[in-house]
């Protein structure tokens, strides 16, 4: 048998030569000879395993029917078969059957025969005395194209001298009564009863008359019932076998046997009608069982896990009752049968639901991939043939059967010593006790059967264990029979050898049926017995415990057996079918189960995700252990490679995924959540990831692979991935999506807080500064602050205006924006935004809120993400900009001083507010020609203004920041407030508290304490803290800075735009200075925004007067502004002439027509007036000095910013 066995392994992974065969060119005929020899030579190897198959089955059907012979003849003199030699007859039987079945399907093998013969017809011209080997071609060919030559030929043997009828029956009775009965105790042993019972049918009803005898002893119905229950028997992993067609087959080899038109009219799986499919599908289908054996798997695992605890309770103490140990080793032995039961039950669910799909292949594949116009066979059955819950269902089986099976395996030597010592009592209680029981009662006076019962006593009784330990203990180990007369034995750890099971076995048989099976009732239902039942039942029970006996003591195979599921990978017959290769994973059956556990995110299933990897582990065993082919072993190998890497990626973006969602459902507003009706759907159901990161030793094709550390490394990966992704799509978008950024990162940043609790990740802010270029130790600027610099240079400047009243910057309706090249937004999954779709939509809408607007949110956002490193850089290259553009605006303004009249008087009031108007409108009549002029240099005065309007934000921003700082350091510092609110400080002899703190751990001597040193190293290091600390509590203001900044840029430019009167008085009518130049440009503009053209004001914003009054107020022009403005003057004749009109009781018609005009310089002379008041408050020009106060009160002074060209040589330089 292990020979057919090995021979069935060669035929099922017999894979064509031909198609490997090279096919040669035209060019190279002449080389013809030579490719049929070497064709020849590859060929004739695999035909010789052929030729060894065609031998075996000759010698082994020659074997089967001499041993049925044996048992047939009428004057036989020896008692037989025994069970066990039924067993090896069934087993032989169904070996040979299984490798017709192999040869019918392999269409390969005759095809590879007929070029064999072909290029022996080339090869063998030259060579001499070829008639043998043309004989044995022949019986070749024979043997490959005739369909069941095997069985034809045991057909032909068997009935070669006498009739075997009698022991086919025999065989038929027992494999219906073992099927009927459950006596197969695994599945395996039941499959192989499937197997032969058609073949059997088939050859015991060869003739009329033999048929008729074995209806008598088995009525037809009970053969019906057995082919019915079973329609698909499973027999190799990709190839169901069907009774029904079995029998429609044979029936044309074997005519008599046509005449039996009722087991000839049993539907084949095929041809069943829609309502029995449907009860055959709640037969097969693991989905309709998986509640029962969910239920049987958590029941048998605690009281398995149990009985193990009380056997391990056992085992630790010393004296323990012996009752007691006897129960315990009992009931583990218990399990272990109860899990080889459960463990063969489900098995045997996985593999006749494969056979049930195979025989039921999908009709219509419904494809997701839109391309795919036709299916193979494989996928038809394979990867559309199962639903969703069908993949959930058999992962949860295969997690139940590995989960169980390695449960028993770990326990393997915890548990053998007692199932040997249960053993062995069942045994010696049953030869002592019982069989002495039934000696000296039931057969007393039958000496035959007396004989064989002592021969089972001297067989197999262990004598010794009788005296193996004192009287005191023997009395627990009293078993049935007669008290007075029972034998005392104490059991040992040793197990009957499988000689003596078989032995014990075959008296018991030949006991009950006096060897002769022919009987009828069968073996223990024999009715024409003189056992009385209680005898017989006795007798029954432990010949059945015997047959599982032998299953207890090959503990570690058995559970092997039991638990390999590796058929679920193999394809062999569809490959052949689909003349391909290899199928693609997406037809892989394990692939198919993890893939499904990964995408349907069931934190139930999630936990097993690992466990049908266990099919490719069971595949490559069979392998190379059963079938013996490498290049199987490659295959699964290369696959499980492939499908591992694809495991990782997707499990790691799973894993993402999560706990980016949770991070994004963590910090969605509690107060927004309350007040949706749909807020769960935001919420993140809890999977169990935990489990699975901690993971070091997977076991995969005798590899042990760390998943926590590849899911490390592929996690740290797509962190950085995720930040690239996010700096790349904030660079294709304004600066208003900053906030957008910080909210995106800080969801990530939550995230990798959550995953850094079971994985060792890189630092966040490394992986920050990583994707932000700015890791180097020497680089103070980053891709973050390039990026907003130069969004500011090329958009926010031109194209933005203030809104001084929300202090906020909007994008200008009216500029035509200036075209910025920007790259295409970049393509990712909803996990790198955050997580899930609905997450992504809150968040967009709490994005939309700041992408119309920059105000202080985004400024807050752009302190927090540049931090303190990269800031100064970008302050540094705004105040560039800044002197640029002033160094720009130079000759734009000197245009315009040409431009001007040489005298310009003030306003005359006589000639109203019409009349000034006018004046003034003459006046600039000059600069029609210089339109571009003043287009640019409003431009260039608006985008000053704002630069020194964003310096003010972020002021204000920093402030805040320092000061929640300096709420958190003055304690540390001993910086307490003062009766009059000022700050007190310790005097410079005391330590602040931070330092005494570390003074007196460092001095406290501690000799549990292995490194005293490191103490006085911290001390020294709060000194350096303290230091630090108070140096920054004075810190400078930006927008102080910023104005220094400016003026001293402007210091360059005083003799052109303020110059000093050589009168020493002030010049009235023909200044030329820069107040005069902007009073122009307000004035064209206010009257531009009353009129119908495109608004004035909706191009230029409050930016205009933060510019223009800045550089006024820093040229000391403010007082001359406020008295020779055109708009103020005109304001003040409209005062006077209102107040003339009103108190005359008229209606001011003069006015009319100019509202709106008045109302805009109105508007814009309390924008001014509220610029110079900042500057006033923040920039003082009476004592040339910018102040701050001392704790104390007195004043600091920090920088000076004279109005000479000195000035500027005191502030840093660029490059300096």
């Amino acid at each position: 048998m292990r020979e057919g066995k090995e021979m069935g392994s060669v035929l099922y992974t017999y894979r064509s030569c031909v198609k490997a065969l090279p096919q040669l060119p035209d060019s190279m005929k002449h080389s013809q000879a030579d490719l049929y020899l070497e064709t020849y030579q590859v060929l004739d190897l695999e035909m010789s395993r052929l030729r060894e198959i065609q031998r075996w089955q000759a010698s082994a059907s020659s074997k089967l029917a001499a041993d049925m012979q044996r048992f047939s003849r009428p004057e036989r003199r020896i008692n037989g078969p025994t069970i066990t030699h039924l067993w090896s007859m069934l087993k032989l039987l169904d070996v040979l059957i299984q490798l017709d079945h192999l040869k019918n399907a392999k269409a390969s093998i005759p095809n590879d025969f007929s070029w064999y013969k072909r290029t022996f017809t080339q090869v063998s011209v030259q060579w001499q005395d070829t008639d043998s080997m043309r004989e044995e071609l022949d019986d070749l060919q024979i043997f490959l194209s005739t369909r069941w030559a095997i069985l034809l030929n045991l057909h032909v043997e068997m009935f070669r001298v006498n009739n075997v009828e009698d022991i086919l029956q025999v065989l038929i009775v027992f494999v219906v009564e073992s099927l009927e009965l459950n006596f197969a105790l695994l599945f395996p042993e039941r499959y192989i009863l499937l197997r032969v019972l058609p073949v059997l049918v088939v050859l015991a009803a060869s003739s009329e008359k033999d048929s008729e005898s074995l209806y008598k002893r088995v009525k037809i119905n009970r053969l019906i019932n057995i082919f019915k229950n079973d329609p698909v028997i499973p027999a190799f992993p990709d190839l169901h076998l069907s009774p029904a067609a079995i029998l429609k087959e044979l029936s044309t080899y074997f005519p008599k046997f046509s005449a039996q038109t009722r087991l000839l009219t049993l539907s084949s799986p095929h041809e069943l009608l829609p309502r029995e499919a449907q009860d055959y599908q709640r037969q097969y289908l693991i989905i309709n069982h998986i509640g029962a054996i969910r239920a049987e798997h958590d029941d048998f695992s605690i009281r398995f896990a149990s009985a193990l605890n009380q056997l391990s309770l056992l085992r630790s103490m010393d004296g323990a009752d012996v009752e007691w140990a006897k129960e315990v080793k009992g009931n583990v032995y218990d399990m272990v049968v109860e899990g080889f039961q459960l463990l063969s039950r489900w098995t045997a669910r996985i593999w006749e639901q494969c056979a049930w799909k195979f025989s039921r292949p999908c009709k219509d594949p419904v494809s997701t991939e839109s391309h795919e116009a036709s299916f193979s066979d494989y996928e038809k059955v394979v990867r559309y043939n199962y639903s969703a819950d069908e993949r959930k269902a058999l992962v949860e089986l295969v997690s139940y059967i590995k989960g169980i099976a390695s449960l028993m395996q770990k326990s393997d030597t915890l548990v053998a010593d007692a199932l040997w010592e249960t053993v062995h009592a069942e045994v010696q209680d049953f030869v002592q006790n019982t069989l002495a029981t039934m000696l000296r009662t039931t057969f007393r006076k039958k000496k035959d059967l007396s004989r064989i019962l002592s021969d089972m006593r001297t067989l197999s009784a262990d004598w010794m264990a009788n005296t193996s330990k004192p009287d005191s203990e023997m009395p627990a180990f009293q078993q049935g029979g007669e008290e007075s007369r029972a034998n005392f034995f104490y059991p040992r750890p040793v197990a009957p050898t499988a000689a003596q099971v078989h032995c014990l076995q075959y008296l018991i048989y030949e006991v009950v049926s006096g060897g002769n099976m022919r009987k009828p009732g069968g073996l223990f239902g024999n009715t024409g017995s003189d056992i009385p039942v209680n005898d017989l039942k006795q007798l029954e029970t432990f010949f059945y415990k015997l047959g599982f006996f032998l299953h207890i003591l090959d503990y570690s195979a058995t559970v092997a057996m039991l638990t390999d599921v590796g058929f679920l990978w193999f394809r062999e017959f569809y490959l052949e079918s689909s003349r391909v290769i290899q199928f693609p994973i997406e037809c892989s059956l394990p692939w198919m189960l993890v893939d499904h556990v990964i995408e349907s995110q069931n934190a139930g299933l999630l936990e097993n995700v690992l466990m049908p990897f266990d099919i490719y582990n069971d595949a490559a065993q069979q392998a190379l252990v059963v079938l013996k082919q490498r290049f199987l072993y490659d295959e699964i190998e290369a696959e499980v490679d492939n499908c591992f890497d694809i495991f990782i990626s997707k499990f790691c973006d799973a894993v993402f995924t999560y706990y980016k969602s949770w991070a994004a459902s963590e910090l969605l507003d509690p107060s927004f959540l309350f007040a949706l009706d749909i807020g769960e759907k935001f919420s993140v159901q809890p999977m169990r990831f935990s489990g699975l990161l901690k993971m070091t030793r997977v076991k995969l094709l005798g590899r042990t692979i760390n998943l926590r550390s590849l899911t490390t490394e592929r996690i740290n990966k797509v962190f950085r991935e995720n930040i690239e992704f996010l700096f790349d799509r904030f660079e294709t978008q304004d600066l208003c999506a900053i906030v957008e950024l910080e909210k995106l990162l800080e969801i990530l940043q939550l995230a990798h807080e959550l995953l850094s609790k079971d994985l060792t990740l890189d630092s966040f802010s490394l992986m920050l500064n990583e994707m932000q270029e700015n890791v180097s130790l020497v680089s103070y600027s980053s891709r973050l602050a390039s990026q907003i610099w130069t969004e500011m240079q090329n958009d926010f400047l031109p194209n933005f205006i203030l809104c001084n009243t929300t202090q906020r910057f909007v994008r200008s309706s009216k500029v035509p924006p200036a075209p910025v090249p920007k790259p295409s937004v970049p393509h990712a999954k909803p996990n790198f935004y955050c997580g899930t779709q609905d997450l992504n939509s809150a968040y967009q809408s709490y994005a939309r809120l700041h992408s119309a607007f920059f105000g202080l949110p985004h400024m807050y956002s752009t302190v927090r993400l540049l931090g303190s490193r990269s800031l100064p850089w970008l302050i540094r290259a705004l105040l560039d900009h800044l002197s640029n553009k002033i160094t720009t605006l130079e000759p734009l303004i000197t245009g315009l001083q040409d431009a001007l009249p040489k005298s310009i008087g003030l306003l005359p009031f006589d000639g109203g507010v019409a009349g000034c108007v006018r004046i003034v409108q003459d006046h600039l009549n000059c600069w029609q020609s210089k339109s571009e002029l003043k287009i640019e240099a409003l431009r260039g005065i608006k985008e000053i203004g704002s630069v020194l309007y964003w310096m003010s934000l972020l002021d204000i921003v920093l402030r805040e920041v320092d000061t929640s700082q300096f709420m958190q350091t003055a304690p540390w510092l001993g910086l307490t407030p003062g009766v009059d609110g000022q700050l007190v400080q310790f005097q410079d002899s005391e330590d602040s508290p931070i330092i005494s703190l570390f003074k007196s751990i460092a001095t406290t001597s501690n000799p549990s304490f292995s490194n005293p040193s490191s103490l006085r190293v911290l001390s020294r290091q709060a000194e350096a803290a303290d230091l630090l600390y108070k140096s920054n509590i004075n810190a400078g203001s930006v927008l102080e800075y910023s104005l220094a900044f400016t003026s001293a840029a402007l210091d360059k430019y005083c003799s052109k735009w303020s110059v000093i009167p050589k009168t020493g008085f002030v010049d009235i009518t023909t200044s030329k200075d820069f107040y005069r130049i902007y009073s122009g440009l307000q004035m064209e503009y206010l009257e531009e925004a009353v009129q119908a053209q495109p608004s004035r004001h909706g191009m230029l914003g409050d930016s205009i007067a933060w510019g223009g009054c800045t550089i006024i107020y820093l040229l000391g022009q403010q007082l001359h502004f406020e008295l020779f403005d055109f708009s103020h003057q005109v304001l003040n004749v409209a005062e006077v002439e209102v107040a003339a009109i009103a108190s005359a009781h008229k209606n001011p018609h003069i006015v009319q027509g100019l509202e709106g005009l008045l109302e805009a310089m109105k508007k814009g002379r309390r924008m001014n007036n509220h610029v110079f008041s900042m500057l006033k408050a923040r920039c003082p020009l009476e004592d040339k000095q910018a102040c701050a106060i001392r704790q104390s009160g007195a004043p600091l002074h920090r920088i000076k910013f004279d109005n000479t060209v000195s000035a500027f040589e005191t502030l840093p330089q660029k490059g300096a």
